[in-house]
Protein backbone atom coordinates (compact mmCIF):
# COMPACT_ATOMS: atom_id res chain seq x y z
CA UNK A 1 0.00 0.00 0.00
CA UNK A 2 1.25 3.33 -0.81
CA UNK A 3 2.83 5.21 2.55
CA UNK A 4 -0.05 7.68 2.69
CA UNK A 5 -2.73 5.56 2.34
CA UNK A 6 -0.67 3.22 5.01
CA UNK A 7 -0.98 6.52 7.48
CA UNK A 8 -4.81 6.44 6.90
CA UNK A 9 -5.30 2.88 7.38
CA UNK A 10 -3.40 3.21 11.04
CA UNK A 11 -5.34 5.52 11.55
CA UNK A 12 -8.96 3.76 11.03
CA UNK A 13 -7.12 1.28 13.19
CA UNK A 14 -6.49 3.29 16.21
CA UNK A 15 -10.18 4.62 16.16
CA UNK A 16 -11.12 0.95 16.18
CA UNK A 17 -8.85 -0.94 18.69
CA UNK A 18 -8.50 2.47 20.83
CA UNK A 19 -4.50 1.48 21.57
CA UNK A 20 -1.09 1.86 19.75
CA UNK A 21 -0.05 -1.10 21.18
CA UNK A 22 -2.51 -3.36 20.08
CA UNK A 23 -2.53 -2.05 16.66
CA UNK A 24 1.29 -2.07 16.88
CA UNK A 25 1.07 -5.85 17.01
CA UNK A 26 -1.95 -6.10 14.86
CA UNK A 27 0.10 -4.35 11.71
CA UNK A 28 3.26 -5.99 12.86
CA UNK A 29 4.80 -2.35 13.57
CA UNK A 30 6.57 -0.88 16.38
CA UNK A 31 4.21 1.48 19.03
CA UNK A 32 6.68 4.24 18.11
CA UNK A 33 5.56 4.09 14.14
CA UNK A 34 2.38 4.09 15.00
CA UNK A 35 2.53 7.02 17.12
CA UNK A 36 4.51 9.18 14.11
CA UNK A 37 1.93 8.36 11.27
CA UNK A 38 -0.29 9.63 13.34
CA UNK A 39 1.40 12.83 14.36
CA UNK A 40 2.15 13.04 10.22
CA UNK A 41 -1.43 12.98 9.44
CA UNK A 42 -2.34 15.90 12.21
CA UNK A 43 0.88 18.03 11.54
CA UNK A 44 -0.50 17.47 7.60
CA UNK A 45 -4.27 18.61 8.76
CA UNK A 46 -3.22 21.00 11.61
CA UNK A 47 -6.06 19.80 14.13
CA UNK A 48 -5.45 17.03 16.82
CA UNK A 49 -7.36 13.69 15.97
CA UNK A 50 -6.86 12.00 18.97
CA UNK A 51 -7.20 12.62 22.80
CA UNK A 52 -4.58 10.22 24.56
CA UNK A 53 -4.92 9.55 28.18
CA UNK A 54 -2.59 6.72 29.56
CA UNK A 55 -4.35 3.61 28.66
CA UNK A 56 -6.30 4.37 25.73
CA UNK A 57 -7.34 6.93 22.65
CA UNK A 58 -10.21 8.49 21.57
CA UNK A 59 -10.87 10.53 18.85
CA UNK A 60 -12.02 14.45 18.87
CA UNK A 61 -14.74 15.92 17.32
CA UNK A 62 -12.45 16.71 14.53
CA UNK A 63 -11.40 13.26 14.52
CA UNK A 64 -14.49 11.60 14.43
CA UNK A 65 -15.54 13.65 11.17
CA UNK A 66 -12.23 13.17 9.36
CA UNK A 67 -12.13 9.38 10.07
CA UNK A 68 -16.06 9.06 8.63
CA UNK A 69 -15.25 10.14 5.46
CA UNK A 70 -11.58 9.03 5.25
CA UNK A 71 -13.02 4.93 5.98
CA UNK A 72 -15.35 5.91 2.72
CA UNK A 73 -12.14 7.19 0.55
CA UNK A 74 -9.77 4.73 1.79
CA UNK A 75 -12.44 1.92 1.25
CA UNK A 76 -12.72 3.58 -2.76
CA UNK A 77 -8.52 3.42 -2.66
CA UNK A 78 -7.66 -0.24 -1.58
CA UNK A 79 -10.56 -1.04 -4.46
CA UNK A 80 -8.62 0.62 -6.71
CA UNK A 81 -5.28 -0.62 -5.93
CA UNK A 82 -6.95 -4.36 -5.82
CA UNK A 83 -8.06 -3.95 -9.51
CA UNK A 84 -4.98 -2.64 -11.17
CA UNK A 85 -3.32 -5.22 -9.48
CA UNK A 86 -5.52 -7.97 -10.44
CA UNK A 87 -5.15 -6.40 -13.82
CA UNK A 88 -1.42 -6.48 -14.01
CA UNK A 89 -1.69 -10.07 -12.98
CA UNK A 90 -4.18 -11.07 -15.51
CA UNK A 91 -3.22 -9.08 -18.16
CA UNK A 92 -0.83 -11.69 -20.35
CA UNK A 93 -0.59 -12.81 -24.11
CA UNK A 94 1.46 -11.98 -27.00
CA UNK A 95 2.29 -8.91 -28.55
CA UNK A 96 3.18 -8.55 -32.54
CA UNK A 97 4.18 -5.52 -32.58
CA UNK A 98 6.06 -3.38 -35.96
CA UNK A 99 7.86 -0.14 -35.08
CA UNK A 100 9.91 1.96 -37.07
CA UNK A 101 13.75 1.63 -37.23
CA UNK A 102 14.83 4.60 -35.26
CA UNK A 103 12.06 4.86 -32.66
CA UNK A 104 12.04 1.28 -31.85
CA UNK A 105 15.61 1.07 -31.44
CA UNK A 106 15.74 3.88 -28.81
CA UNK A 107 12.30 5.63 -26.81
CA UNK A 108 10.89 2.60 -27.78
CA UNK A 109 13.17 -0.24 -26.17
CA UNK A 110 13.27 1.72 -23.46
CA UNK A 111 9.04 2.48 -23.20
CA UNK A 112 8.43 -1.27 -23.93
CA UNK A 113 11.16 -3.29 -21.58
CA UNK A 114 9.18 -0.94 -18.53
CA UNK A 115 5.75 -1.85 -20.36
CA UNK A 116 6.67 -5.70 -19.87
CA UNK A 117 8.15 -5.05 -16.14
CA UNK A 118 4.42 -3.83 -15.44
CA UNK A 119 2.70 -6.50 -17.09
CA UNK A 120 5.28 -9.71 -16.37
CA UNK A 121 2.81 -12.93 -18.07
CA UNK A 122 3.17 -10.46 -21.99
CA UNK A 123 5.26 -11.85 -23.94
CA UNK A 124 6.55 -9.59 -26.82
CA UNK A 125 7.35 -9.87 -30.51
CA UNK A 126 9.33 -6.81 -32.17
CA UNK A 127 9.82 -6.03 -35.64
CA UNK A 128 11.77 -3.37 -36.84
CA UNK A 129 11.20 -2.04 -40.12
CA UNK A 130 10.94 1.24 -41.37
CA UNK A 131 8.45 -0.08 -44.44
CA UNK A 132 4.96 -0.67 -43.52
CA UNK A 133 4.24 -3.70 -42.81
CA UNK A 134 1.20 -5.77 -44.57
CA UNK A 135 -1.32 -6.45 -41.49
CA UNK A 136 -3.67 -8.44 -43.29
CA UNK A 137 -1.09 -10.89 -44.77
CA UNK A 138 1.99 -10.83 -41.79
CA UNK A 139 0.93 -11.98 -38.04
CA UNK A 140 0.99 -8.54 -36.89
CA UNK A 141 -1.16 -7.18 -34.27
CA UNK A 142 -0.84 -3.62 -35.00
CA UNK A 143 2.25 -1.37 -36.34
CA UNK A 144 3.70 2.27 -34.82
CA UNK A 145 3.92 4.47 -37.98
CA UNK A 146 4.87 7.93 -38.66
CA UNK A 147 2.56 10.19 -40.82
CA UNK A 148 -0.77 9.04 -42.34
CA UNK A 149 -0.86 5.33 -43.69
CA UNK A 150 -1.47 4.78 -47.32
CA UNK A 151 -4.15 2.33 -46.68
CA UNK A 152 -7.06 3.67 -45.83
CA UNK A 153 -9.19 0.79 -44.34
CA UNK A 154 -6.29 0.65 -41.17
CA UNK A 155 -7.75 2.22 -38.02
CA UNK A 156 -5.69 5.06 -37.05
CA UNK A 157 -5.27 6.16 -33.22
CA UNK A 158 -3.03 8.80 -32.42
CA UNK A 159 -0.43 8.81 -30.33
CA UNK A 160 1.37 12.01 -30.29
CA UNK A 161 -0.72 13.77 -32.92
CA UNK A 162 1.36 17.06 -32.90
CA UNK A 163 5.01 15.45 -33.57
CA UNK A 164 6.98 17.67 -35.81
CA UNK A 165 10.24 17.15 -37.66
CA UNK A 166 13.24 18.94 -37.03
CA UNK A 167 16.15 20.59 -38.55
CA UNK A 168 19.28 19.17 -36.52
CA UNK A 169 23.12 18.78 -37.00
CA UNK A 170 25.93 18.05 -34.80
CA UNK A 171 27.89 20.16 -32.65
CA UNK A 172 30.95 19.02 -34.78
CA UNK A 173 29.12 19.42 -38.30
CA UNK A 174 28.49 23.14 -37.15
CA UNK A 175 32.26 24.08 -36.23
CA UNK A 176 33.03 23.25 -39.58
CA UNK A 177 30.31 24.29 -41.64
CA UNK A 178 28.20 26.34 -39.84
CA UNK A 179 24.73 26.55 -39.34
CA UNK A 180 22.02 27.23 -42.12
CA UNK A 181 20.45 30.85 -41.67
CA UNK A 182 17.27 29.58 -42.70
CA UNK A 183 15.77 26.61 -44.97
CA UNK A 184 16.49 28.46 -48.21
CA UNK A 185 20.44 28.02 -47.52
CA UNK A 186 20.33 24.10 -47.17
CA UNK A 187 21.39 24.00 -50.55
CA UNK A 188 24.24 25.30 -49.00
CA UNK A 189 25.21 22.22 -46.89
CA UNK A 190 25.27 18.54 -46.87
CA UNK A 191 21.73 16.92 -46.16
CA UNK A 192 21.12 13.65 -45.41
CA UNK A 193 17.67 11.80 -47.00
CA UNK A 194 16.01 9.25 -46.04
CA UNK A 195 14.32 6.89 -48.49
CA UNK A 196 10.78 4.52 -48.89
CA UNK A 197 9.90 2.75 -51.26
CA UNK A 198 12.64 3.29 -53.32
CA UNK A 199 11.84 7.20 -53.43
CA UNK A 200 13.90 9.91 -51.73
CA UNK A 201 12.51 12.58 -49.62
CA UNK A 202 14.59 15.51 -50.72
CA UNK A 203 11.85 18.22 -50.23
CA UNK A 204 11.78 19.20 -46.53
CA UNK A 205 8.93 21.61 -46.02
CA UNK A 206 9.15 24.20 -43.12
CA UNK A 207 6.04 26.66 -42.20
CA UNK A 208 6.50 30.21 -40.48
CA UNK A 209 3.31 32.63 -39.81
CA UNK A 210 1.19 30.95 -41.84
CA UNK A 211 3.80 31.24 -44.66
CA UNK A 212 4.76 27.62 -45.92
CA UNK A 213 8.09 26.65 -47.77
CA UNK A 214 9.06 23.93 -49.47
CA UNK A 215 12.63 23.18 -50.46
CA UNK A 216 15.05 20.72 -52.22
CA UNK A 217 18.34 19.66 -50.87
CA UNK A 218 20.99 17.70 -51.45
CA UNK A 219 23.85 15.50 -50.28
CA UNK A 220 26.07 12.50 -50.74
CA UNK A 221 24.58 10.08 -48.24
CA UNK A 222 20.68 8.76 -48.43
CA UNK A 223 19.43 5.41 -46.41
CA UNK A 224 16.50 3.83 -45.81
CA UNK A 225 16.98 3.01 -42.74
CA UNK A 226 16.18 6.09 -40.55
CA UNK A 227 18.38 4.70 -37.61
CA UNK A 228 21.44 5.33 -40.35
CA UNK A 229 20.43 8.91 -40.96
CA UNK A 230 20.52 9.40 -37.11
CA UNK A 231 23.92 8.01 -37.03
CA UNK A 232 24.94 9.86 -39.94
CA UNK A 233 23.80 13.56 -37.99
CA UNK A 234 25.44 12.66 -34.84
CA UNK A 235 28.88 11.44 -36.75
CA UNK A 236 29.12 15.15 -37.55
CA UNK A 237 28.61 14.45 -41.82
CA UNK A 238 25.36 16.57 -42.38
CA UNK A 239 22.33 17.86 -41.46
CA UNK A 240 19.22 15.81 -41.18
CA UNK A 241 15.21 16.56 -40.86
CA UNK A 242 14.18 14.02 -38.37
CA UNK A 243 11.38 13.30 -35.82
CA UNK A 244 11.37 15.39 -32.99
CA UNK A 245 10.41 12.00 -30.86
CA UNK A 246 13.76 10.41 -32.42
CA UNK A 247 16.01 13.61 -31.86
CA UNK A 248 14.45 14.93 -28.73
CA UNK A 249 17.24 12.95 -25.88
CA UNK A 250 20.13 14.12 -27.98
CA UNK A 251 19.10 17.48 -28.49
CA UNK A 252 18.89 17.81 -25.28
CA UNK A 253 22.10 16.06 -24.25
CA UNK A 254 23.78 18.41 -26.19
CA UNK A 255 24.86 15.66 -29.32
CA UNK A 256 22.87 17.00 -31.88
CA UNK A 257 21.83 20.88 -32.21
CA UNK A 258 18.04 21.82 -33.57
CA UNK A 259 18.92 24.37 -36.50
CA UNK A 260 16.71 27.35 -38.08
CA UNK A 261 14.13 26.80 -34.98
CA UNK A 262 12.25 29.79 -36.14
CA UNK A 263 10.43 27.56 -38.82
CA UNK A 264 8.40 24.96 -37.98
CA UNK A 265 9.09 21.74 -39.78
CA UNK A 266 6.37 19.50 -40.87
CA UNK A 267 3.82 17.66 -38.96
CA UNK A 268 4.81 14.20 -38.13
CA UNK A 269 2.56 12.61 -36.37
CA UNK A 270 2.59 9.01 -34.47
CA UNK A 271 -0.50 6.52 -35.02
CA UNK A 272 -1.32 3.31 -33.65
CA UNK A 273 -2.62 0.81 -36.52
CA UNK A 274 -4.87 -2.12 -36.59
CA UNK A 275 -7.00 -3.24 -39.66
CA UNK A 276 -10.04 -3.51 -37.65
CA UNK A 277 -11.61 -2.33 -34.57
CA UNK A 278 -12.62 -5.90 -33.23
CA UNK A 279 -8.53 -6.19 -32.56
CA UNK A 280 -7.74 -3.40 -29.78
CA UNK A 281 -7.82 -6.72 -27.79
CA UNK A 282 -7.42 -5.55 -23.68
CA UNK A 283 -3.71 -6.02 -24.18
CA UNK A 284 -3.20 -3.35 -27.12
CA UNK A 285 -5.76 -0.77 -25.52
CA UNK A 286 -3.59 -1.02 -21.89
CA UNK A 287 -0.41 -0.61 -24.19
CA UNK A 288 -1.63 2.42 -26.38
CA UNK A 289 -2.46 4.14 -22.31
CA UNK A 290 0.78 3.31 -21.44
CA UNK A 291 2.67 4.52 -24.28
CA UNK A 292 0.26 7.80 -24.34
CA UNK A 293 1.03 8.69 -20.88
CA UNK A 294 4.93 8.04 -21.14
CA UNK A 295 5.36 10.03 -24.63
CA UNK A 296 3.10 13.06 -22.98
CA UNK A 297 5.72 13.03 -20.20
CA UNK A 298 8.42 12.71 -22.93
CA UNK A 299 7.28 15.33 -25.09
CA UNK A 300 7.10 18.23 -22.31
Amino acid sequence: MLKGLQDLQILLETARQGSLSNVARSMDMTPAAISAAIKRVEQQLGTALFVRSTRNLRLTPQGELYLQQCEQALATLEAAEARLHSQQTHLQGQLHLSLPSDLGRHLFMQLLDEFLQLYPKVNLKLQISDHLSNLYRQPLDLLIRYGVPPDSNLISLPLVADNRRVLCASPEYIARHGAPTSPQTLSQHNCLCFMLADRLHNRWQFSRDGEVLSVEVSGDRSADDGEMVHRWALAGVGIAYKSLLDVAADITAGRLVALCDQWQGELAPLNLLVPDRRQLSPLIKTLRQFLLQRLGQASE
